[in-house]
Order: C-alpha cells, then structure tokens, then sequence
C-alpha cells in the first residue's frame, strides 16, 4: 500500500511539474517553429533567385578600371584626390553585386536573419533583395515582433520570480545576521513581552455574549474605556473571520457544476498559467545596481568564450558586439565570419535579452518615481502661501 501511494504521489506530482512548464514551453517552441519556417521560407525566395547585373554594376567596373589605369607610380600627389573619388565609387557599390546568393542565404544563414528580424536588433548585413522576400519579411516581422514580445514577457516573470526570491532571501540572512549581532542583551526583555501579550490574548471558538467577554479578560477594569471597546470590537471581528467561510472561485464552479468539462480540469490550470503572464515582473523589487552587475557579469562570460570562434574578435569587441545585440541597437558594424556558431547562443540571447528588459523596467519604474517626487515639489513650491487674516 505505501509503495502503491509513493506512485500515486510521484505522478501527481510529475503531472503538476509537466502543466506548470507546459505554456512556457509552448511559448518557446513556437518561436523556434517560426524561426525555423522562417529559414525555410526566405533560403527559398532569396536563395534562388537569379543574379542580374544592371547598368549601375557595369558602371561601377568601368569607373574602378579607370582609376586604376590612372594611377600613378607618385601616389603622394594625388593621394587625397584619388581616397576622394575611391570613396564616392565604393559607396556606390551593391554588397550583393559579390556575394552568391546561394552561400548568403543558406538555412543557417536565413536562420540567422529570421532571429535578426524578430528580435529587432537588425544588422543591415543580411536583407531581402526581391520583391517578394521583402513584402514577406514585412508579414514575418508582423506576427514575429509580438510574438518574440510575449516570449521575453514569460521567461521575464521567471527570471523575476528567481532574482526576488533569491534576493529576498539573501535580505532575510541578511537581517538574521545582524539582529544575532545586535539584540543579544535585548532578546530577554521582548521575550517577555511577547509572552505577557500572548497571556492577555482571547481564543474564541464559540459565540459568547459581551458581558462573557468582560467578565473573561483579565485586567480589565484597569484600562479605560476607549482601548477596552477598541480590543472588544477588534476580537469580535477576528471571530466572525473564523466563522465565515471563503467563497468559492467561479472558475471552479464552472468546470464543477458540468461533468463534460470536469475531466478537463488540467485546461483550466493551463489557463490560469497564461493569464498570469506579466504579473510577477510587475511585483520584482531589485537594486538597479544588482541588475547592472549580472549584466556585466553576463556579458563577460560571453565575450570571453566569443572569440574562440571569431577570430576577428578579441574580448573588448566581442563584449560591445554582446552588448549591441542585448540591447537590440544592431549597429551591423561588426561582421561575424561563424554566424550559425552564434545560433547557438540564440538561449543566451533570449535570457540577455530577458535580464536587460528587466533592468530597464527598473530603471523606469525608478525614473517615475523620481519624477513624481520633483514634480510634487516643485508644485510645493509655487504652491501660493495662505494668508491668515486676523478676525
């Protein structure tokens, strides 16, 4: 029997485990889906199309052959003439005139392009070139952006939940080591205290009348009337509170009251997890300053480990491309030789993209209050002084 309900137990809690994680694994296999028929779709538009060299790409031929003829063995002449007209020919040039498009836009390469695209950061590097990739990377980024939103708000909440608690924790150490440090001498005369006022406490379990709650409490005839009638009325509503019962939630009722829908219980909980999407990140309570130091930390960690595969990156540039990316600016100023390499890395983006979204709602939500406070002073200020006529 004890082995039989060891088994029971164990799955009723692997079931509970299994529908807690459901919808954030649903969240984020969906965007993993997308990014994936995203791949598909674009290494397929852009990927076969036909390369056509326009009258600009003959131009720019010519124009580059004849500088190049009429350069001359005394370059220091020249030399800021020739830079000059090298730079207005170079900006003129197409970076798809060189590139085969069936090396650019493989499915690591479209793949990379797709998370570019719906996490906002944008490159510049890698863009549609045909008509038809271009109105569908405007679809793409339609329901990508919002769904990309909805991923970062969900793994927000947990990161939230873990940061506060564990901060909170590290407060409550925090407080324990320095009351042991501090109210050594203080402990006996509040532990006397706290038992005389546990002593001078009524336990109501039954309905008793007012004249029985006087004629109950100690020492009653020495206090005055008005704390006397405040602790009466005070017990007499902690009584109530013990009798009435909590009301029942609707949503239990809904499901209790229909045996179809009885059975679909585990529904409902999949439902109560996605309506509290965004409630704990409303709730998380950190230091900036710690924010800022595990996005340091964060960032470090993956520019030390960048480089082993970027050659053209030391950890000084891998730290700013990390940064770049985080925080969705994209510059595109720095190229990466590997980028299925960095794909990989698409976990550490969404999580930095997770710990940065929450320092700035920090950072907001600190900026309001500071406004607040500056603004109600200010109107303290000019705030016209009463004058007080006498009568």
């Amino acid at each position: 029997m004890a082995s039989t309900s060891q088994c029971l137990r164990g799955k009723t809690a692997c079931k509970t485990i299994f529908w807690a994680v459901f919808p954030h694994a649903c969240f984020i296999l969906s965007l993993v889906i997308y990014a994936f028929l995203g791949a598909l779709m674009f290494s397929h538009i852009e990927g076969n199309r036909k390369v056509e060299f326009s009258e600009d790409y003959r131009n720019f031929l010519q124009n580059l052959t004849y500088l190049s003829r009429s350069l001359s063995d005394n370059m220091t002449e020249n030399e800021v003439k020739f830079k000059k007209k090298i730079h207005d020919l170079l900006n003129t040039a197409q970076q798809d005139w060189f590139v085969n498009p069936k090396d650019k836009w493989s499915f690591f390469g479209s793949l990379f392009f797709c998370c570019t695209v719906f996490t906002t950061v944008g490159y510049g590097n890698t863009y549609p070139v045909t008509r038809t990739g271009k109105y569908v990377c405007m679809l793409y980024a339609l329901f990508g952006i919002p769904l990309m939103f909805l991923v970062l708000t969900d793994m927000g909440d947990i990161l939230a939940t873990v940061l506060s608690k564990s901060y909170n924790e590290f407060r409550k150490l925090q407080s324990k080591i320095l009351a042991s440090k501090l109210c050594s001498g203080f402990t006996c005369n509040k532990r006397n205290e706290l038992k005389s006022r546990a002593q001078s406490k009524i336990v109501i379990n039954e309905p008793v009348t007012i004249m029985e709650l006087l004629r109950s409490q100690a020492g009653v005839k020495r206090r005055s009337m008005k704390y006397r009638n405040v602790e009466l009325f005070e017990m007499l509503i902690a009584r109530e509170n013990e009798q009435t019962k909590p009301a029942r939630n609707k949503s239990i009722e809904r499901w209790s009251s229909c045996p179809e829908l009885a059975r679909g219980k585990t529904v409902s909980r999949v439902i109560e997890n996605f309506d509290k999407i965004g409630k704990e990140l409303e709730k998380l309570d950190v230091p900036i300053v710690l924010m800022v130091l595990v996005i340091f930390v964060y960032i470090s960690c993956a520019a030390a480990i960048l480089p082993k595969w970027e050659s053209n990156l030391d950890f000084q540039e891998a730290f700013y491309f990390c940064f770049i990316t985080l925080t969705t600016i994209g510059f595109g100023d720095t190229q990466l030789e590997h980028p299925k390499f960095f794909l990989f890395f698409s976990l550490y983006i969404i999580i930095g993209m997770e710990i940065v979204f929450i320092a700035f709602k920090l950072g907001q939500d600190r900026l309001i209050v500071l406004y607040k406070k500056v603004i109600s002073f200010c109107a303290e200020k000019k705030m016209p002084s009463k004058k007080i006529y006498p009568k």
